[in-house]
Protein backbone atom coordinates (compact mmCIF):
# COMPACT_ATOMS: atom_id res chain seq x y z
CA UNK A 1 0.00 0.00 0.00
CA UNK A 2 1.74 2.99 -1.17
CA UNK A 3 -0.05 5.31 1.68
CA UNK A 4 0.51 3.58 4.59
CA UNK A 5 3.56 3.32 6.73
CA UNK A 6 4.64 1.73 9.88
CA UNK A 7 6.15 3.83 12.63
CA UNK A 8 8.05 2.61 16.23
CA UNK A 9 8.40 4.54 19.31
CA UNK A 10 11.80 4.73 21.33
CA UNK A 11 12.70 5.44 24.75
CA UNK A 12 9.96 7.02 26.57
CA UNK A 13 6.97 4.90 25.36
CA UNK A 14 7.24 2.26 27.95
CA UNK A 15 5.09 1.11 30.67
CA UNK A 16 4.47 -1.64 33.08
CA UNK A 17 1.99 -3.86 32.19
CA UNK A 18 2.74 -3.05 28.43
CA UNK A 19 2.21 -5.49 25.73
CA UNK A 20 0.06 -8.36 28.64
CA UNK A 21 -3.20 -7.50 26.63
CA UNK A 22 -0.87 -8.75 23.23
CA UNK A 23 0.36 -11.50 25.12
CA UNK A 24 -2.75 -12.71 25.78
CA UNK A 25 -4.69 -11.92 22.73
CA UNK A 26 -2.83 -12.97 19.97
CA UNK A 27 -0.49 -16.19 19.37
CA UNK A 28 1.73 -14.54 17.00
CA UNK A 29 2.37 -11.42 19.62
CA UNK A 30 2.53 -14.26 22.29
CA UNK A 31 5.70 -15.59 20.09
CA UNK A 32 7.29 -12.93 19.83
CA UNK A 33 7.38 -12.04 23.34
CA UNK A 34 8.70 -15.89 24.35
CA UNK A 35 11.14 -15.72 21.41
CA UNK A 36 12.67 -12.55 23.26
CA UNK A 37 12.12 -13.62 26.85
CA UNK A 38 14.42 -16.71 26.05
CA UNK A 39 16.85 -14.60 24.41
CA UNK A 40 17.65 -12.67 27.24
CA UNK A 41 16.46 -14.78 29.95
CA UNK A 42 20.31 -15.41 31.41
CA UNK A 43 20.33 -11.76 31.77
CA UNK A 44 16.80 -10.21 32.86
CA UNK A 45 13.66 -12.00 33.41
CA UNK A 46 12.01 -9.69 30.15
CA UNK A 47 7.87 -11.31 30.53
CA UNK A 48 8.11 -10.21 34.87
CA UNK A 49 9.57 -6.56 33.29
CA UNK A 50 6.71 -6.14 30.99
CA UNK A 51 4.10 -7.27 32.56
CA UNK A 52 4.68 -6.89 36.88
CA UNK A 53 7.96 -4.03 36.43
CA UNK A 54 8.75 -2.41 38.97
CA UNK A 55 8.71 0.42 37.12
CA UNK A 56 12.19 1.21 38.47
CA UNK A 57 13.66 -1.28 37.03
CA UNK A 58 12.32 -1.01 32.86
CA UNK A 59 13.44 2.57 33.35
CA UNK A 60 16.77 0.85 33.34
CA UNK A 61 17.97 1.83 30.15
CA UNK A 62 19.68 -1.51 29.19
CA UNK A 63 15.99 -3.21 30.08
CA UNK A 64 13.73 -0.29 28.26
CA UNK A 65 15.68 -0.78 24.98
CA UNK A 66 14.86 -4.66 24.71
CA UNK A 67 11.28 -4.11 26.54
CA UNK A 68 10.33 -1.94 23.73
CA UNK A 69 11.09 -3.24 21.04
CA UNK A 70 9.66 -6.84 21.88
CA UNK A 71 6.53 -4.94 22.31
CA UNK A 72 6.52 -3.15 18.88
CA UNK A 73 7.48 -6.24 16.96
CA UNK A 74 4.74 -8.24 19.40
CA UNK A 75 2.10 -5.45 18.02
CA UNK A 76 3.56 -5.97 14.21
CA UNK A 77 3.50 -9.64 14.17
CA UNK A 78 -0.42 -9.57 15.53
CA UNK A 79 -1.61 -6.85 13.01
CA UNK A 80 0.05 -8.35 10.42
CA UNK A 81 -1.39 -11.80 11.18
CA UNK A 82 -4.95 -10.12 11.24
CA UNK A 83 -4.40 -8.00 8.80
CA UNK A 84 -1.71 -10.01 6.06
CA UNK A 85 -2.97 -7.52 3.10
CA UNK A 86 -1.36 -4.70 4.91
CA UNK A 87 1.92 -3.75 3.41
CA UNK A 88 4.56 -0.55 4.30
CA UNK A 89 5.46 1.64 1.56
CA UNK A 90 8.12 2.95 3.99
CA UNK A 91 8.77 2.10 7.83
CA UNK A 92 10.44 4.43 9.94
CA UNK A 93 11.40 4.79 14.12
CA UNK A 94 12.49 6.87 16.52
CA UNK A 95 16.16 5.86 17.91
CA UNK A 96 15.83 2.38 19.27
CA UNK A 97 12.41 2.18 17.08
CA UNK A 98 14.69 2.17 14.27
CA UNK A 99 15.89 -1.08 15.58
CA UNK A 100 12.45 -2.43 15.89
CA UNK A 101 11.35 -1.26 12.65
CA UNK A 102 14.26 -3.02 10.82
CA UNK A 103 12.84 -6.80 12.79
CA UNK A 104 9.88 -5.48 11.55
CA UNK A 105 11.11 -5.29 7.90
CA UNK A 106 12.85 -8.32 7.97
CA UNK A 107 16.11 -6.86 8.19
CA UNK A 108 17.11 -8.10 11.31
CA UNK A 109 16.20 -11.36 13.69
CA UNK A 110 14.34 -10.37 16.89
CA UNK A 111 16.80 -12.51 19.18
CA UNK A 112 19.67 -10.88 17.26
CA UNK A 113 17.90 -7.49 18.09
CA UNK A 114 16.85 -7.65 21.41
CA UNK A 115 20.83 -8.74 22.52
CA UNK A 116 22.15 -6.11 20.71
CA UNK A 117 19.87 -3.17 22.06
CA UNK A 118 20.16 -4.66 25.37
CA UNK A 119 24.10 -4.26 25.09
CA UNK A 120 23.73 -1.12 23.21
CA UNK A 121 21.30 0.28 26.11
CA UNK A 122 24.50 -0.93 28.44
CA UNK A 123 27.13 0.57 26.55
CA UNK A 124 25.01 4.18 26.79
CA UNK A 125 24.62 4.04 30.35
CA UNK A 126 28.40 2.75 30.87
CA UNK A 127 30.05 5.58 28.92
CA UNK A 128 29.30 8.62 30.55
CA UNK A 129 28.76 8.27 34.50
CA UNK A 130 25.51 8.81 35.86
CA UNK A 131 24.67 12.32 37.22
CA UNK A 132 27.63 13.64 34.52
CA UNK A 133 25.12 14.12 31.82
CA UNK A 134 21.81 15.59 31.06
CA UNK A 135 19.48 16.06 28.24
CA UNK A 136 16.48 18.50 28.08
CA UNK A 137 13.12 19.45 26.23
CA UNK A 138 12.94 22.67 24.24
CA UNK A 139 9.96 24.29 22.95
CA UNK A 140 9.18 27.03 21.39
CA UNK A 141 12.05 27.91 19.40
CA UNK A 142 13.13 27.11 15.61
CA UNK A 143 15.47 23.94 15.75
CA UNK A 144 18.24 26.53 13.96
CA UNK A 145 18.04 29.26 17.11
CA UNK A 146 18.16 26.09 19.60
CA UNK A 147 21.32 24.83 17.67
CA UNK A 148 23.04 28.52 17.81
CA UNK A 149 22.66 28.48 21.82
CA UNK A 150 23.83 25.46 21.81
CA UNK A 151 26.87 26.16 20.30
CA UNK A 152 27.49 28.77 22.96
CA UNK A 153 26.54 27.16 25.70
CA UNK A 154 28.86 24.23 24.38
CA UNK A 155 31.91 27.40 24.05
CA UNK A 156 31.19 28.33 27.85
CA UNK A 157 31.03 24.81 29.20
CA UNK A 158 31.16 21.80 27.75
CA UNK A 159 29.31 19.29 25.28
CA UNK A 160 26.12 20.18 24.38
CA UNK A 161 23.64 19.77 21.34
CA UNK A 162 20.23 18.86 19.82
CA UNK A 163 19.66 15.64 19.74
CA UNK A 164 16.17 15.14 18.54
CA UNK A 165 14.43 16.92 16.57
CA UNK A 166 11.38 16.29 17.86
CA UNK A 167 8.54 18.68 15.99
CA UNK A 168 9.11 21.88 14.43
CA UNK A 169 9.48 23.96 18.06
CA UNK A 170 10.32 20.65 20.02
CA UNK A 171 13.84 20.28 20.35
CA UNK A 172 16.08 17.61 22.48
CA UNK A 173 19.18 19.09 23.53
CA UNK A 174 22.04 16.52 25.58
CA UNK A 175 25.68 16.73 26.58
CA UNK A 176 27.46 17.72 29.89
CA UNK A 177 25.14 18.29 32.96
CA UNK A 178 26.77 21.73 33.44
CA UNK A 179 26.44 22.42 29.61
CA UNK A 180 23.21 21.65 29.48
CA UNK A 181 22.15 23.96 32.03
CA UNK A 182 23.90 26.59 30.71
CA UNK A 183 22.24 26.13 27.60
CA UNK A 184 18.44 25.84 29.42
CA UNK A 185 19.35 29.34 31.16
CA UNK A 186 20.50 30.64 27.25
CA UNK A 187 17.23 29.33 25.73
CA UNK A 188 14.89 30.57 28.64
CA UNK A 189 16.63 33.83 27.36
CA UNK A 190 16.57 33.54 24.01
CA UNK A 191 12.81 33.44 24.61
CA UNK A 192 12.01 29.33 24.52
CA UNK A 193 8.72 29.15 25.94
CA UNK A 194 9.94 26.00 28.18
CA UNK A 195 12.98 24.61 28.42
CA UNK A 196 12.80 21.80 30.76
CA UNK A 197 15.28 19.04 32.18
CA UNK A 198 14.57 15.06 30.68
CA UNK A 199 15.16 12.53 32.99
CA UNK A 200 17.46 9.88 31.54
CA UNK A 201 20.52 8.40 32.91
CA UNK A 202 22.35 9.33 29.84
CA UNK A 203 22.90 11.96 27.50
CA UNK A 204 22.26 9.93 24.28
CA UNK A 205 22.61 11.31 20.79
CA UNK A 206 25.36 13.50 21.25
CA UNK A 207 28.94 13.34 20.82
CA UNK A 208 29.59 11.64 24.73
CA UNK A 209 28.46 8.72 22.88
CA UNK A 210 31.17 8.34 20.55
CA UNK A 211 32.95 5.59 22.74
CA UNK A 212 29.72 3.72 22.18
CA UNK A 213 30.30 3.19 18.28
CA UNK A 214 33.46 0.65 18.31
CA UNK A 215 31.93 -2.12 20.54
CA UNK A 216 28.28 -1.75 19.12
CA UNK A 217 29.88 -1.76 15.59
CA UNK A 218 31.52 -5.41 16.93
CA UNK A 219 27.69 -6.50 17.63
CA UNK A 220 26.75 -5.37 14.63
CA UNK A 221 29.45 -7.36 12.64
CA UNK A 222 28.01 -10.42 14.43
CA UNK A 223 25.09 -10.01 12.75
CA UNK A 224 23.12 -11.14 9.88
CA UNK A 225 21.26 -7.96 8.38
CA UNK A 226 19.28 -8.54 5.18
CA UNK A 227 17.79 -6.12 2.58
CA UNK A 228 14.47 -4.86 4.83
CA UNK A 229 10.72 -5.73 2.61
CA UNK A 230 10.61 -1.87 2.28
CA UNK A 231 12.66 0.72 2.99
CA UNK A 232 13.59 1.78 6.65
CA UNK A 233 14.01 6.02 6.58
CA UNK A 234 17.22 6.25 8.94
CA UNK A 235 17.40 8.60 11.72
CA UNK A 236 21.01 9.77 10.54
CA UNK A 237 19.97 10.52 6.88
CA UNK A 238 16.75 11.00 7.08
CA UNK A 239 16.26 8.94 3.99
CA UNK A 240 15.34 5.51 3.18
CA UNK A 241 17.63 3.09 3.43
CA UNK A 242 18.02 -0.50 2.28
CA UNK A 243 21.19 -1.64 1.63
CA UNK A 244 22.66 -4.14 4.76
CA UNK A 245 25.95 -2.15 4.69
CA UNK A 246 24.76 1.30 5.18
CA UNK A 247 21.87 0.11 7.45
CA UNK A 248 25.03 -1.54 9.63
CA UNK A 249 27.10 1.70 9.26
CA UNK A 250 23.86 4.35 10.19
CA UNK A 251 22.80 2.15 13.66
CA UNK A 252 26.69 2.69 14.41
CA UNK A 253 26.39 6.56 13.93
CA UNK A 254 22.68 6.81 15.09
CA UNK A 255 23.89 6.49 19.08
CA UNK A 256 25.92 9.85 18.69
CA UNK A 257 24.46 12.09 16.22
CA UNK A 258 20.63 13.61 16.30
CA UNK A 259 17.67 12.11 15.46
CA UNK A 260 16.24 13.74 12.89
CA UNK A 261 12.51 13.00 13.12
CA UNK A 262 10.86 15.97 11.53
CA UNK A 263 12.26 14.94 8.55
CA UNK A 264 11.96 11.78 8.80
CA UNK A 265 8.18 12.56 9.18
CA UNK A 266 8.35 14.37 6.14
CA UNK A 267 10.15 11.63 3.84
CA UNK A 268 6.84 9.34 4.35
CA UNK A 269 4.58 12.23 3.21
CA UNK A 270 6.93 13.07 0.58
CA UNK A 271 6.99 9.72 -0.15
CA UNK A 272 3.21 9.71 -0.68
CA UNK A 273 2.23 8.15 2.96
CA UNK A 274 -1.18 9.74 4.64
CA UNK A 275 -1.77 6.59 7.26
CA UNK A 276 0.96 5.67 9.55
CA UNK A 277 0.47 3.16 11.85
CA UNK A 278 2.69 3.35 15.10
CA UNK A 279 3.61 -0.30 16.64
CA UNK A 280 3.76 -0.14 20.27
CA UNK A 281 2.56 0.82 23.39
CA UNK A 282 1.46 4.46 23.84
CA UNK A 283 0.65 7.04 21.26
CA UNK A 284 4.00 9.12 21.95
CA UNK A 285 4.96 9.69 17.47
CA UNK A 286 1.27 10.11 17.15
CA UNK A 287 1.68 13.55 18.82
CA UNK A 288 4.55 14.44 16.77
CA UNK A 289 3.47 13.83 13.97
CA UNK A 290 0.23 16.10 13.82
CA UNK A 291 2.52 18.98 15.07
CA UNK A 292 4.66 18.04 11.88
CA UNK A 293 2.02 17.27 9.46
CA UNK A 294 -1.42 17.52 10.37
CA UNK A 295 -2.20 15.50 7.20
CA UNK A 296 -0.98 13.04 8.38
CA UNK A 297 -3.26 10.00 9.53
CA UNK A 298 -1.34 7.70 12.83
CA UNK A 299 -3.42 4.66 14.23
CA UNK A 300 -2.22 3.17 17.15
CA UNK A 301 -1.11 -0.49 17.29
CA UNK A 302 -0.29 -1.68 20.53
CA UNK A 303 -3.24 -3.36 21.73
CA UNK A 304 -6.26 -5.95 20.37
CA UNK A 305 -8.68 -3.96 19.94
CA UNK A 306 -6.00 -0.96 18.07
CA UNK A 307 -5.34 -3.51 16.10
CA UNK A 308 -8.93 -4.01 14.77
CA UNK A 309 -9.94 -0.30 14.60
CA UNK A 310 -6.42 0.62 12.59
CA UNK A 311 -7.00 -2.52 10.33
CA UNK A 312 -11.10 -1.90 10.25
CA UNK A 313 -10.34 1.62 9.08
CA UNK A 314 -7.42 0.81 6.37
CA UNK A 315 -9.73 -1.45 4.90
CA UNK A 316 -12.50 0.90 4.57
CA UNK A 317 -10.75 3.64 3.20
CA UNK A 318 -9.40 1.02 0.87
CA UNK A 319 -13.39 -0.13 -0.94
Amino acid sequence: MDHVAFIFPGQGSQAVGMGRALYEGSPEARQVIDAAHDALAAEVDLKALLFEGPEEDLKRTANTQPAILTVSVAAHAAFAARFPEVKPALLAGHSLGEWSALVAGGALALTDAVRAVRRRGQLMQEVVPEGEGAMAAVMGLPPERVAEVCEAAQAEAGVVAPANYNAPEQTVIAGRKEAVERALALLKEAGARRAVPVPVVAPFHCALMEPVKSPLAEVLAGMEVKPPVAPVVSNVTAEPVSDPDEIRRLLVEQVARPVRWVESVRALAGAGATQLLEFGHGKVLAGLVRRIDKGLRVWPVGTPEEIEAAGAALATEGD
